[in-house]
């Protein structure tokens, strides 16, 4: 089956390319050219995958994405020309799953496109996990706290899920990294500390429990209490 992506982009002629290359590699794509466009394109439609940008009319691509995420965790790629180290972190904070910064390769775009898609997908494993009332429905993509559902993006999902599967091990970032983002992980910097902290807020707001602690110098673990 095809997977459905939607384009949300008011640069109507670099959404027409993101498009074209999208369909020839076998992807169905649907476009909206600003904010109000993109809201309703949500409301009906269910897509695998958004690419949007950040500067867009009438309702900004951080606005859009904080609706979003109150309603459905479709992972986000934005692609924008903002290029500070903050607006990234504050885009990966509110919940977006890739960030690329224009002028973009659309080999790249592609390449991200599908390390997103495969990396969302729902997990092989069937069952679920439990702990202290936290529980991790693998082959719903789903996380609960005493049967309320805990709104998880797919990065924070894929994080937890390696948290829990294996409770007694401390993950470097690089290993989160490599195992999250199917990717190598060259240098420092906060994306893997965003994703963990969100997903730390999520559940503690959820639970009042500290269900994942820091382990200076080498990473992150599942608390033992």
């Amino acid at each position: 089956m095809q997977a459905k992506i939607a384009i949300i982009e008011d640069d109507k002629e670099i959404s027409r390319i993101l498009a074209e290359i999208l369909q020839k590699n076998g992807y169905e794509t649907m476009q909206a050219y600003d904010g109000k466009q993109a809201m309703t394109l949500f409301d009906e439609n269910e897509f695998d995958l958004i690419l949007m940008d950040l500067m867009l009319p009438f309702i900004s691509g951080e606005q859009l994405i904080l609706g979003l995420r109150q309603k459905k965790q479709t992972p986000v790629i934005v692609i924008s020309a903002k290029s500070m180290m903050e607006t990234k972190l504050e885009v990966l904070r509110l919940g977006a799953d890739d960030y690329i910064i224009k002028p973009f390769d659309i080999n790249e775009v592609i390449v991200r496109v599908e390390v997103v898609l495969r990396r969302s997908a729902i997990p092989k494993d069937n069952g679920m996990i439990e702990l202290n009332g936290l529980m991790l429905f693998l082959n719903e993509n789903r996380a609960s706290y005493n049967d309320v559902n805990i709104p998880l993006t797919a990065k924070e999902f894929m994080l937890l899920s390696l948290f829990m599967k294996h409770p007694k091990k401390t993950y470097t970032k690089a290993e989160l990294y490599e195992n999250v983002w199917n990717d190598v992980y060259y240098y420092e910097d906060n994306t893997i500390n965003v994703h963990v902290s969100n997903l730390r807020q999520k559940l503690k707001k959820a639970s009042g429990l500290d269900f994942i602690e820091t382990v200076w110098g080498i990473g992150y673990r599942l608390r033992e209490d």
